[in-house]
């Protein structure tokens, strides 16, 4: 898990978007800000970066964006964990 892929992954634009929706559809009050809070820890979730990286060497064009890569259950179990107090 090179921090070089957690880095990319976590200012990648359409991953955020990606989180966004899943915060929104679980009832965080402002997706926005909660991305941006926790978007760093978002991106360290153990294999996130890995599958990211991995996309990124298949040349997958937009690897933030494609389930293929990162799931969505995969990033709605990030973010309970993460909304948990």
């Amino acid at each position: 898990m090179p921090y070089a892929d957690i880095s990319l992954l976590a200012l990648d634009y359409d991953f955020a978007q990606r989180v966004r929706a899943c915060a929104a559809t679980e009832n965080i009050a402002d997706p926005m800000q909660w991305f941006t809070d926790h978007q760093w820890q978002i991106a360290a979730t153990p294999g996130f970066g890995d599958k990211y990286a991995y996309a990124i060497d298949m040349n997958v064009p937009r690897p933030g964006w494609d389930e293929s890569v990162i799931t969505d259950p995969d990033i709605l179990s990030a973010v309970q964990a993460l909304n948990t107090p």
